[in-house]
């Protein structure tokens, strides 16, 4: 890794690590295998959201040409947003794209995702099937994110609705991830969504 980069990130490492937002758990980051440029990172889902009280862990990946160039950053934990593949974890954000600046850094960047968490894009998709939810049916998408976040990221909220439904899906043989998947993207609607299963 160059030089710059190294020490750069060696920096904003220490000015994370005294942050208020890691002493308050909302953000967090590591190394992975002590190499500066693979790095761990965690946002706490934020408040008055269908995310509280889940924790979503991210994949970020420093180039050789940091800062000026961004990270390539996806989550790992699976969520329901517009702006996130619902696939691959990949994020839709400005800053993480066209919009960066060498003066940005992983502290900033990891706090705009988390508030991209509180203030989705859905004219600007990463899920197009989010997003469509996301604009048709606000409860929808709402029930769908706050089922998502207590399965994958701990979250708090268990909706039986949606589990019963699954395992509706579970019992014909399916697997649970394809089963949520589906009903997910047919807005539960039971019938559809093995409509689509088994077609």
């Amino acid at each position: 890794m160059a030089n710059i980069s190294a020490k750069r990130i060696k920096r904003e490492f220490k000015e994370i690590m005294k942050s208020e937002e890691v002493a308050g758990g909302a953000i967090t980051l590591e190394l992975v295998n002590n190499s500066w440029t693979e790095l761990h990172g965690t946002i706490a889902g934020p408040l008055d959201t269908p995310y509280e009280g889940g924790t979503f862990h991210l994949e970020i990946k420093v180039p050789e040409t940091y800062p000026f160039n961004p990270p390539k950053i996806r989550f790992i934990t699976k969520i329901w947003h517009p702006n996130v593949s619902s696939v691959t974890g990949a994020i839709c954000l400005d800053i993480l794209k066209d919009q960066w600046a060498a003066a940005l850094t992983l502290r900033t960047v990891l706090l705009s995702i988390q508030v991209l968490l509180s203030a989705a894009e859905p004219n600007d998709p990463q899920d197009a099937v989010v997003a469509k939810q996301y604009l048709e049916n606000q409860h929808l998408f709402n029930v769908t994110a706050r089922h998502w976040t207590n399965i994958y990221a701990g979250g708090p909220t268990a909706i039986h609705d949606c589990n019963q439904k699954i395992q509706v899906l579970l019992d014909m043989g399916i697997n649970e991830d394809q089963a949520r998947v589906a009903l997910s993207t047919y807005d539960w609607n039971l019938e559809r969504a093995t409509e689509q299963i088994f077609s």
